[in-house]
């Protein structure tokens, strides 16, 4: 179910979607990315401003969602099957993605509503209903209902302690099997619930400081293994551009390793699974920005896909790369990134990677929470949200316990339906967008 959900149909959604804003907007936000820098830094806060938490505050919720496992396993899995050149696709889609980012979180502070007690909320059911109006509302409700399962973490809390006890705990004998996965899942779901019914404003905290450190730690064990192996590096980078675009057979599936366009698929597959550009969940976080200029809030989450997929995403392909175990290593996933660290940087490269992987997933638990009681409150009333926490809390506990192959098949494709209602949304909205971001920029150039 979530392969055909995230099949040609979604790609073709996202994609088509994403290159219709772009061409449509005659790339103009690209030209503002130092001011979105200057935004990010807290140039034009305003307490004064409508809304709950900063601009960077919001980026770091949005990107403590995304950066996960899609940047450590997604990748491996591209390369593997695709090679080198499924990493280039990867950019493109990045590219398209920080166009429908600019879109979907401007409509997000344009167009926010207000939840039943009366609170200013953002995201796609928001917009979808201020924008589109009221006789939309069974769109709003489907993107609702599918963000409520869509945002439960059982897939997080799964491969998180697979990567625990695969990567730690087993080669040090002290893995118990179930009785092991049980105190891991306790653990998780401690952490989780000790930020989550914080609210909004612990979880952008805990958020804004965990993923600079992430990012850093990450960059800094990558730079590493890239001086190891530095003599091959421009090489492999330029690889990447030239397998783009040949129909070379690596591991895997052989109609995607020996087909261009099977190459070109997966590579934007990834990209758009990573980045996670046009689903809908980031808006819901961006939608709290306190802003009352929507183009800046666009221009901040135009940010996201470049951190997320042009650095992190690139820099988990070239340590891959690099090292060989790309050809080498019958890994695959997060075992193939592991192999790489643990090539180039022995005793310290695993285990510095598991600790990137800890902090990525436990981040991603926090963030999600703040997404599926945005759509319980939307679909139930405000006062019912934190029920929403206590299924995430357990659901925890079972992701870690149980395999759930059916389950985590079930999640993916809500969370893919997620993109049918925010694109369609996106598409008919575009025109105000434009007409917004021209006036905004008008006034940037005028000196207003």
């Amino acid at each position: 179910m979530a392969s055909l959900a995230w099949g040609l149909p979604l790609l073709i959604i996202l994609i088509g979607g994403g290159l219709y804003l772009i061409i449509r907007i005659r790339f103009l936000p690209f030209l503002y990315l130092g001011h979105a820098i200057a935004i990010l830094k807290g140039k034009y806060d305003n307490e004064s401003d409508a809304g709950e938490i900063t601009h960077f505050q919001a980026l770091a919720t949005a990107l403590s969602a995304t950066v996960g496992m899609g940047n450590i396993a997604g990748v491996a899995v591209a390369i593997s099957i695709g090679g080198p050149g499924a990493v280039f696709w990867m950019w493109i889609s990045a590219v398209i993605g920080m166009s429908t980012k600019f879109f979907t979180a401007t409509l997000a502070i344009l167009y926010r509503g207000v939840d039943s007690e009366g609170k200013i909320q953002g995201g796609p059911m928001y917009f979808i209903m201020e924008g589109l109006g009221k006789k939309w509302f069974p769109l709003a409700a489907f993107f609702s209902i599918a963000g409520l399962v869509g945002a439960l973490p059982v897939f997080n809390a799964n491969q998180l302690t697979q990567a625990i006890n695969d990567i730690v705990l087993k080669p040090m004998g002290l893995y118990r099997g179930l009785q092991t996965d049980f105190v891991i899942g306790i653990v998780l779901a401690t952490l989780t619930a000790i930020v989550i019914l914080g609210g909004l404003s612990r979880i952008s905290k805990t958020a804004s400081k965990l993923v600079p450190a992430m990012a850093i730690l990450y960059f800094v064990l990558v730079a590493a293994i890239l001086i190891v192996h530095i003599d091959v590096v421009p090489e492999y980078l330029a690889f990447i551009f030239t397998d783009a675009f040949s129909a070379n057979f690596y591991k895997g599936d052989a109609f995607l390793g020996g087909v261009v366009g099977g190459i070109i698929i997966l590579g934007i597959r990834r990209g758009a699974f990573s980045n996670e550009a046009g689903i809908g969940t980031a808006p819901m976080a961006h939608g709290a920005a306190k802003t009352n200029e929507p183009i800046r809030e666009g221009l901040v989450a135009m940010l996201g896909p470049a951190i997320d997929t042009l650095v992190i995403c690139t820099l988990t392909a070239l340590a891959i790369l690099v090292t060989g175990v790309w050809q080498s290593s019958d890994a695959n996933g997060v075992s193939l990134t592991a192999s790489a660290f643990e090539e180039s940087l022995p005793i310290i490269g695993k285990y510095g990677l598991m600790v990137c992987i800890a902090i990525f997933s436990i981040s991603s638990l926090f963030s999600y929470s703040y997404y599926g009681t945005k759509c319980m409150s939307f679909l139930f009333g405000a006062k019912n949200k934190g029920i929403y926490n206590y299924f995430y809390i357990l659901s925890i506990i079972i992701g870690a316990t149980t395999s759930l192959s059916m389950m985590i098949n079930l999640i993916d494709t809500f969370f893919a339906l997620m993109a049918i209602p925010t694109m369609t949304a996106t598409v008919i909205l575009a025109p105000r967008v434009i007409r917004e971001a021209r006036i905004y920029f008008a006034k940037l150039k005028a000196g207003y």
